[in-house]
């Protein structure tokens, strides 16, 4: 089978099981020429065919993609395609404009289940708890070296961040305490009047609020309204590239940002878990008033019996490790934010509830040892 069709610019011919391309291919000629041949090799009953380009001069995107077609088409009635020869000019052409076909992805095998757990374990070990410890000495670090050396301290930021996660908590915290003092007594009222044991109310409502209820109740009140602020604050720098900045004038952003804001809880949650115990017990007292006729004075005399003074120490010592896990962890999640204003919603959620997390296990861990 020989035949040729040439017109102005383009023509080729088909001589047996090849096909040539010759002189220019570029796209006012693509068209014509691609229903041509597909017409005349309609009847082509080889089983394969040869594209030869040797004696095509020019070819552009267009003359590439209408060679990709002829030979797609061809392979569709389970024809073998190839094209061979064509100048440098020409293959670098067919190489830049044709479609690469990508490889064929592997399917990836399924790792058995100590693999997979491995694997996670490891992933949350490398991204989450080595980095928080990196993040947590750098972060102790820095308030030791603080305390003695004053010349890379914002002055006033301290007292600024206690104002902030301190004072500005204290209605809340004062209000929240007070209730749940009183629902504490109210609750207990009842059963204890069963067994005439009404004046134990005192020592129930006493040993709750200080060693559990109070600090609890700061540190949960302190992580949602002031963990979330600082993961918040910090996230923001970070994508606004504030703390870049920070980095190009030679400050520690960890030194700058978060150290002053550790400095203002630990100075302020002690003092509002103090509160919070104070406003509690009142609670418990108005509550064992109204319902168990026990007057404000034996109350008071009640709870000089059975509080201690280790009680309110573990009290102190519990709200400073909670006020510096909160400080940490809404640190830790600012950092590690990422795409926006989308990230920074995220890393504050994910702050908070981490934060009320580790609060639970570090009260339930304390609560083992002092008792």
């Amino acid at each position: 089978m020989s035949n040729n069709k040439s017109d102005k610019n383009t023509s080729y011919s088909i001589d047996g099981e090849i096909l040539y391309l010759q002189n220019n291919l570029e796209v006012h000629e693509a068209g014509s020429l691609v229903k041509a041949i597909l017409d005349e090799l309609s009847g082509y009953s080889h089983q394969t065919l040869q594209i030869n380009l040797d004696f095509l001069e020019e070819v552009d995107s267009t003359g590439v993609v209408a060679i990709q077609y002829i030979k797609h088409k061809l392979e569709e009635k389970d024809l073998k395609v190839y094209i061979t020869g064509g100048s440098e000019a020409v293959r670098e052409s067919l190489d830049t404009f044709s479609l690469k076909k990508g490889k064929p992805k592997k399917t990836a095998q399924k790792s058995s289940f100590f693999v997979t757990l491995g694997e996670e374990a490891h992933y949350i070990y490398s991204n989450f708890i080595k980095k928080f410890f990196e993040l947590t000495a750098d972060v102790f670090y820095w308030s030791f070296h603080d305390l003695f050396d004053h010349s890379a301290r914002r002055r006033g930021e301290s007292v600024n961040q206690a104002v902030l996660i301190g004072v500005n908590a204290v209605l809340i915290v004062g209000a929240m305490a007070f209730i749940i003092g009183m629902v504490l007594a109210l609750q207990s009222a009842s059963q204890l009047r069963n067994f005439g044991a009404d004046v134990y109310i005192v020592d129930l409502t006493v040993l709750a609020m200080m060693g559990e209820m109070g600090p609890l109740i700061t540190a949960i009140l302190i992580a949602g309204r002031s963990g979330s602020s600082i993961a918040a604050e910090i996230a923001t720098m970070k994508v606004t590239s504030e703390l870049d900045a920070l980095k190009t004038m030679g400050l520690n952003p960890v030194r700058f940002v978060v150290v002053p804001k550790l400095y203002g809880c630990l100075l302020t949650i002690p003092f509002l878990t103090i509160l919070a115990n104070v406003l509690g017990i009142a609670g418990g007292m108005l509550t064992a008033f109204l319902y168990l006729d026990i007057t404000p004075e034996i109350f008071i005399n009640r709870m000089e019996e059975s509080l201690f003074f280790k009680d309110i120490v573990v009290s102190i010592i519990k709200s400073l490790v909670f006020g510096t896990l909160i400080v940490l962890t809404g640190s830790f999640y600012g950092f590690r934010v990422e795409r926006g204003a989308e990230g920074v919603g995220k890393v504050t959620t994910l702050a908070v509830v981490l934060s009320l997390s580790l609060v639970i296990i570090a009260d339930s861990i304390m609560g083992l040892v002092f008792y």
